[in-house]
């Protein structure tokens, strides 16, 4: 077990960092925002 620590922390970071990630595009998704369409209608190329 002690000899694996490293790579248990280490998934434990990547892991974290996906479900905040994740979490966080859900919440823009919620909100109106998208990955594709930044919300800038002047330069938009029919993202809508």
């Amino acid at each position: 077990m002690e000899k694996y620590i490293g790579t248990i922390i280490v998934a434990a970071i990547i892991i974290i960092v996906c479900v905040l990630a994740i979490r966080s595009m859900i919440k823009d998704k919620k909100s109106g925002k998208s990955v594709q369409c930044g919300g800038n209608c002047n330069n938009c190329h029919g993202c809508h």
